[in-house]
């Protein structure tokens, strides 16, 4: 009996001690790792000088790897052939840097790697590992920073490089398209504070650049430019703004093509307002052609009277910039474009926006008294139709109501098109909400950093422009009836006084127009009254 009780005994604390041990190797996960890999030997070590190796090793205290490391890594002065980092793909507790190019002598090279290098489990970048190196006896330990902002945009570009050219007798403006700089670093893509680091002593040109092809040098078709208008001496204590634009590109004529059997296209950069189409080839009698600008677009069509034909030889000239260019348009199979019209709101009609008809085909003519225009009670609503040749559309002018509803009936015969074409019957159904669903926003801009006339834009938060006032002198800028969300206010300084905001020109050495920031978010709601003042600082 007591056997069978110490037996009994056993078999339960033997049940426990395995049940303890199960429960004590039971995993709970334990704390992310969020420590980047630590640098902890370089071959050459880092900060070395007379440089003459071709293959560098970094050694860490875990497993790494390599991430997008062809856009993050930074080296500068730039080389012409980018190095070769290895493994790919992989990982491993060190990283081989080949070099493949030549070193200039006595020079500083600086390699930036931004977050390219990251432990192999968590992904955590070592963000801040640079190695330095000189081809010369001393290490250049002069430093420059500053920072980058969008010109027009609210927020800066990642990814921009800050670059610096060195002042000596083979600089010139033009460098900047043609050959890399002597020193550059790059924003990367989480911050908008540049500096540059072991620099020597000298006169610089300091230049941003959103390298779209990331070639270290400057493509005016892509690519946006900062520039300061002062050279840079270093030393300095300095700290630096470039504003980055897009210039408006240099005139140019893209190749034209037959886009339909009735038009051809003619695409172009830069200014279009001096270009001429004029056709070499003498065209039959009975051929007839406009020439309108594409809605929206930097191009101009020619549209002509379909004939049978092999090519149309054209000259297309710049009258302003004496430029001349001569092209031949060889015929293809393409479709005929035929007269299309479209509203250009459906729907809910905005209070802010004209009703206008929009045509595919030049249109001509237009027939006020074929529109049945109806409200909801069936009553007509007076209108009057303003044809505009120059953007190809039909305005339909009247009196908008509040909480209405329309209809709108084109009889055949209404428009009538360069080729003879009419529309058929259309019929169109629209309509407006109530004044209770929208909200009213008063805005008082002040400051003495104000200078008219400016441009007040009201903006969505992806930017895009729901409103403006364009402003002589000091007023209240109101918008009424805007639709419930969040909104931006830009303020456009309109120096040259023509209506728009204009962009800069490096090789001209303008800058862009002041732009300013509401500095935060208007928020609008259904039947709100809001008043905000926005005060503008240097």
């Amino acid at each position: 009996m007591l056997r069978r009780i110490l037996a009994s005994f056993f078999v339960f604390f033997m049940a426990l001690a395995f049940y303890q041990c199960a429960r004590k190797g039971t995993p709970t996960g334990g704390p992310r790792d969020t420590t980047p890999p630590v640098l902890i030997k370089a071959e050459p070590k880092n900060m070395t000088v007379n440089f003459k190796a071709q293959k560098i090793r970094l050694y860490f205290d875990e497993l790494v790897k390599l991430k997008d490391v062809q856009e993050q890594l930074i080296v500068s002065p730039p080389l012409k052939y980018q190095p070769l980092l290895t493994p790919q793909g992989g990982a491993s507790k060190f990283v081989d840097i080949t070099i493949k190019d030549t070193l200039l002598e006595n020079t500083t090279y600086t390699l930036n790697f931004g977050q390219s290098i990251t432990d192999n489990n968590e992904g955590n970048p070592n963000s801040f590992l640079t190695y330095v190196f000189s081809t010369g006896s001393y290490i250049d330990s002069l430093e420059l920073s500053g920072a980058v902002k969008d010109a027009f945009n609210k927020a800066a570009d990642d990814f921009v490089s800050v670059m610096l050219y060195q002042i000596d007798s083979a600089y010139t403006d033009s460098t900047v398209y043609q050959k890399p700089p002597n020193y550059i670093t790059n924003t990367l893509d989480s911050t908008v504070i540049f500096k540059l680091r072991n620099l020597k002593e000298g006169t610089y040109a300091l230049i941003g650049i959103k390298d779209a092809s990331k070639d270290n040098i400057f493509d005016q078709k892509v690519d946006k430019i900062g520039f300061i208008k002062d050279t840079v001496t270093l030393p300095t204590d300095s700290i630096y703004l470039l504003n980055l634009f897009k210039e408006e590109p240099n005139y140019g004529v893209t190749v034209p093509s037959m886009a339909a059997k009735n038009r051809i296209s003619f695409g172009y950069f830069g200014n279009g307002a001096d270009i001429k189409i004029n056709t070499l080839t003498k065209l039959p009698d009975t051929v007839a052609s406009i020439v309108v600008k594409e809605r929206d677009k930097d191009t101009l069509n020619f549209w002509f009277t379909p004939f049978e034909m092999d090519s149309i030889l054209f000259t297309v000239t710049n009258e302003k910039l004496k430029v001349k260019d001569t092209f031949n348009v060889k015929n293809r199979k393409v479709g005929l474009d035929s007269l299309l019209l479209n509203l250009n709101q459906k729907g809910t009609l905005q209070f802010d926006t004209p009703l206008s008809i929009l045509s595919n085909t030049p249109l001509i003519q237009a027939d006020s008294s074929k529109i049945n225009f109806i409200n909801k009670d069936s009553l007509r609503v007076p209108y009057t139709l303003v044809l505009d040749s120059i953007k190809n559309k039909l305005d339909v002018v009247f009196e908008l109501e509040a909480n209405e509803n329309y209809k709108m009936q084109l009889l055949p015969g209404t428009v009538l098109d360069f080729f003879g074409n009419t529309n058929d019957t259309l019929n169109y159904s629209f309509g407006t909400k109530s004044l209770a669903d929208y909200g009213n926003l008063q805005l008082n801009i002040v400051g003495s950093a104000i200078a008219y006339p400016i441009i007040v834009q009201l903006l969505n938060e992806k930017e895009e422009v729901q409103r403006e006032i364009y402003a002589e002198e000091t007023q209240l800028f109101e918008f009424n009836n805007l639709d419930p969300k969040n909104y931006l206010v830009r303020v456009i300084f309109d120096e040259n006084q023509n209506g728009k905001w204009d962009t800069g020109n490096f090789l001209k050495r303008i800058q862009p127009e002041r732009v300013s920031y509401y500095p935060g978010v208007i928020e609008m709601r259904a039947n709100w009254e809001k008043i905000e003042t926005f005060t503008l600082k240097e």
